[in-house]
């Protein structure tokens, strides 16, 4: 009997040593698995104004990685329409979705930090990581600098002013006979400007200007229109200020190419910028969107400085995707930050007609 006792407990404790294994096989089988279903990347693109076509260009390209890296990242995006009430509304509600974002990536409306200061704090709370574009006011730099998940990825508008600048400094040594109509050796112009009180409109406005009179130009401001970026209003504002003007008007500088186009557009209901250069004036502009080239191509615009939409785009999904999985913003990039340490600059080129 005693054998039998003996016996039957050895028969137990293998069967045990034999099945244990396998149910931990089977419990690390569900649990690789769920591994292997790990969730895309979920990140907010909270968006200035959709109407804008090089925001819009954007956000396709994000679409298109989106769709490349399907497994990888998801975008949830937000049109704020230009309001920065609206854009406010977005991201805060965003904070309250049961499933948390991995990364916000804001294009702000505003650059006055009592906007958006009470919007920052609460995504600083929640410790979400944060892209922020284009480049910010320094109120908002130091009040947000500290924050050790956040990166800026922006341009130098500073550049993008001064190319603006030189591609009119080549127009007017090119073609100043047609361009001086009043041959006073000045180069009467009208500026249409982006958001007022913009740091960008500043930059794009002054060293666009300063080019020109650095390589020896004198310069005269016949009129100037704040036209938020947008393509209608610069073309009204052309077709009011060409009445007034007309031949007195050398040149238009736009902050922007939806400016710049609309201000093509209304020269032409005029007779000018048809082709022939004789009644050409020169309109510059900046961001290089599809149009705006294709008038350039034509010869009825001058040229634009260009920030490629999908070189932004992959600039803030590379970024991004880093920030969101924790490692440093621009490893395994070729990206690198200016001075302030959180900062990324992204170069502009020149866009003309290489044919003309």
């Amino acid at each position: 009997m005693n054998n039998f006792k003996k016996i039957l407990t050895f028969i137990m404790i293998l069967i045990i040593i034999v099945t244990l294994p396998i149910g931990v096989f089977a419990n690390n089988i569900f649990t690789n698995s769920n591994f292997k279903k790990e969730k895309p990347v979920k990140i907010g693109v909270f968006l200035s104004d959709l109407e804008n076509m090089y925001v819009s260009l954007v956000k396709q390209d994000l679409e298109r990685m989106e769709k490349e890296n399907k497994d990888k990242v998801k975008f949830i995006f937000f049109d704020a329409k230009g309001n920065k009430s609206l854009q406010n509304e977005s991201i805060e509600k965003a904070l309250t979705e049961e499933e948390e974002y991995d990364l916000f990536i804001i294009n702000l409306i505003t650059n006055n930090l009592s906007d958006i200061e009470s919007t920052l704090i609460k995504i600083i709370k929640n410790n979400i990581p944060l892209i922020l574009s284009p480049d910010l006011s320094k109120e908002i730099i130091n009040f947000i600098k500290s924050y050790k998940r956040f990166v800026i990825v922006g341009a130098d508008y500073k550049q993008a002013g001064a190319i603006e600048g030189e591609i009119l400094v080549n127009e007017w040594n090119s073609n100043k006979e047609f361009i001086d109509k009043n041959n006073d050796n000045i180069l009467q112009y009208i500026m249409l400007k982006g958001s007022i009180g913009s740091p960008l409109t500043y930059l794009k406005t002054k060293y666009s200007v300063l080019a020109l009179n650095e390589a020896g130009i004198k310069t005269e401001e016949l009129a100037s229109a704040n036209c938020e970026g947008m393509e209608d209003c610069a073309k009204l504002s052309i077709e009011s200020l060409f009445l007034k003007y007309g031949n007195k008007i050398e040149a238009i500088i736009a902050n922007n190419d939806d400016m710049a186009i609309g201000a093509v557009k209304a020269l032409q209901e005029y007779g000018y910028n048809k082709g022939n250069k004789s009644e050409t004036i020169p309109v510059v502009g900046i961001n290089g969107i599809p149009v705006a080239k294709d008038l350039i191509e034509k010869g009825f615009m001058t040229g634009t400085v260009v920030l490629e939409p999908e070189n932004f785009a992959k600039a803030i999904y590379s970024i991004g995707m880093n920030l969101a999985s924790g490692i440093p913003a621009l490893e395994n990039t070729n990206y690198k930050f200016d001075d302030t340490g959180f900062t990324v600059h992204l170069d502009f080129k020149e866009y003309i007609n290489e044919t003309k």
